[in-house]
């Protein structure tokens, strides 16, 4: 999945909160003990096709690693293979011990170059996965490669054996593909001394995504080429840190930043709204999702012929009426608490009496809880569409998520067979696709821990480079990101009022994984590619 996590099985909260990420798994006893460091393997070359956008495409496929350095500095004195240049003096500083030398990241990465296609004209887009603490399988095996995991509607999948098939909604008839998985997941690993302090963080795991670019437009001489990220979930978080550090530090004009399941602002976390009262944009921003949902497992008192239109009524009482009721706080009268409940309850199918105890503030967890609460039943978090029993029935929220539980294991285990099998990649290695548990992520920005939001990061690089091209996707039932909060988001960048027609959005029926329905994969490949001509032809 991808929003966080990309599996986001725990809450945003535990996610924005604790972040715990473990890491440093080695494979062999020598790297655990810290005596010596496991060379990285080398690098594998595949070749395949797909028929994908009306061509029949020749790939090469490329899985390995690339080595970070934790500074730019110290990246500078480090070679294409990982090690200190020959006179450089991080090789003359180099410690005996492993243990104690300078952090680097060994960052896992599978790339799909369409062949005979020149470098200049071929476009290159880099995606990953958020978390913060996930690698990037589910896009690499759910959305735009070359090969796609089988699901089947919002039910949980059958155990194995797993179907994958080759995706005829490949982006490869558009643009090359490099998939990235973040320090330490994957088949990546971290070195040296104090390597969580210095790559888990929203500052050290962005510089070290844009190391990673710089390294490897450098490798495959493809600094000529057009480039475009592609990030969900807390990688849209990266995405815009990132692209500011590559506009200004790295002097890389971006074409396009594609954003799936956006989050820039912390501070309007639907998961617990409650940490931070007085601001009541998260139960605004969040009610035109839980209307969907609501809409969708035919909740409501009325239900509505079409979804779209009933999300533009919502959205209106949103951010007029509910938003009034919200900022009135202990002025709010027992009349109009009482007709805001109802039209509360006539949106949502949440009981009138809920909304009155609730103080007309319910949280995504609650809401989950409770929508399918007579049928014993939770609703999703990352796809709201999905249900699954009740663990507690007593419980006020949502004690896990049924989307994730249904389809992470057929993820997981097809890359596992694919990435040995067919990339010959990974052979007696382990494949980490998250890493919670030890270390705390650094949500400090810029050295600020006061509410975690980069939009201005994007608004920077937005005007540094005013050709800059902005893609905003989202799932009408992702209640992990909800869209009408990527909109709100987006639409109060500061950025020039001339700016704003650089942004497009795109919405779906569909979660935080859009991809996982067929239809709407055609439609994402569909519009990526469309934007990707648009801002490549733009130049």
């Amino acid at each position: 999945m991808s929003l966080f996590s990309r599996r986001f099985a725990a809450l945003l909260a535990a996610v924005f909160l604790m972040a715990t990420v473990s890491t440093r798994a080695e494979d062999d006893k020598a790297a655990k003990d810290k005596s010596a460091a496991p060379a990285p393997a080398a690098d594998s070359t595949t070749q395949g096709t797909i028929d994908a956008g009306g061509q029949h495409i020749a790939y090469t496929a490329v899985a390995g690693t690339l080595t970070v350095g934790a500074t730019d500095v110290q990246d500078a004195q480090l070679g294409l293979d990982g090690k200190p240049l020959a006179g450089s003096q991080l090789a003359l500083d180099e410690p005996k011990e492993p243990k104690d030398a300078a952090p680097v990241a060994r960052m896992f990465y599978v790339a799909y170059f369409k062949k005979d296609a020149k470098a200049e004209d071929r476009p290159i887009t880099f995606l990953y996965n958020g978390g913060p603490g996930s690698s990037t399988v589910w896009l690499h095996m759910g959305s735009l490669g070359p090969k796609h995991v089988v699901t089947m509607g919002d039910t949980h999948l059958p155990a194995a054996p797993y179907k994958m098939v080759d995706n005829p909604y490949s982006l490869l008839d558009t643009s090359d593909l490099v998939f990235i998985d973040m320090p330490g997941t994957g088949f990546g690993r971290l070195l040296g001394k104090d390597t969580d302090k210095s790559f888990w963080g929203i500052d050290g795991d962005a510089n070290a995504f844009a190391r990673f670019i710089v390294r490897f437009v450098t490798k495959y001489n493809r600094w000529n080429s057009p480039k475009f990220i592609f990030g969900e979930s807390y990688g849209t978080t990266r995405s815009a840190v990132l692209a500011d550090l590559l506009e200004n530090r790295h002097d890389m004009d971006l074409n396009g930043v594609i954003l799936l399941s956006q989050i820039f602002n912390f501070t309007t976390d639907i998961d617990m709204p409650d940490a931070n009262p007085g601001v009541d944009l998260p139960y605004e921003m969040g009610l035109p999702t839980y209307a969907a949902t609501a809409w969708y497992h035919k909740k409501l008192t009325t239900q509505p012929a079409a979804l779209e239109p009933f999300l533009a009524e919502v959205e209106q009482f949103a951010m007029g009426p509910y938003a009034h009721a919200l900022a009135l706080g202990t002025d709010l009268s027992a009349e109009e608490k009482q007709q805001t409940a109802e039209k509360l309850h006539e949106y949502t199918g949440l009981p009138v009496a809920y909304w009155i105890k609730a103080n007309l503030r319910v949280n995504g967890g609650e809401f989950e809880k409770t929508l399918q609460d007579d049928a014993n039943l939770t609703t999703g978090r990352l796809d709201t569409r999905y249900s699954g029993p009740h663990l507690d029935p007593l419980s006020q929220s949502a004690e896990y998520d049924p989307q994730s539980s249904a389809i992470s294991s057929a993820y997981v285990s097809l890359f596992n067979d694919y990435v040995r099998r067919d990339l010959k990649y990974g052979e007696g290695q382990t494949y980490m696709p998250e890493i919670y548990g030890e270390a705390h992520w650094d949500f400090k920005h810029h050295g600020n821990d006061i509410g975690v939001n980069v939009a201005n990061d994007l608004a920077e690089a937005m005007k540094i480079n005013p050709r800059l091209r902005v893609m905003v996707n989202g799932g009408y039932y992702d209640l992990a990101t909800p869209f009408f909060t990527a909109q709100y988001e987006d639409k109060h960048l500061r950025i020039p009022q001339s700016l704003a027609k650089n942004i497009e959005y795109d919405w779906y029926e569909a979660g935080h994984m859009v991809y996982v329905s067929d239809d709407c994969l055609k439609q994402l490949h569909d519009r990526v590619a469309a934007f990707i001509k648009s801002a490549d032809s733009a130049r």
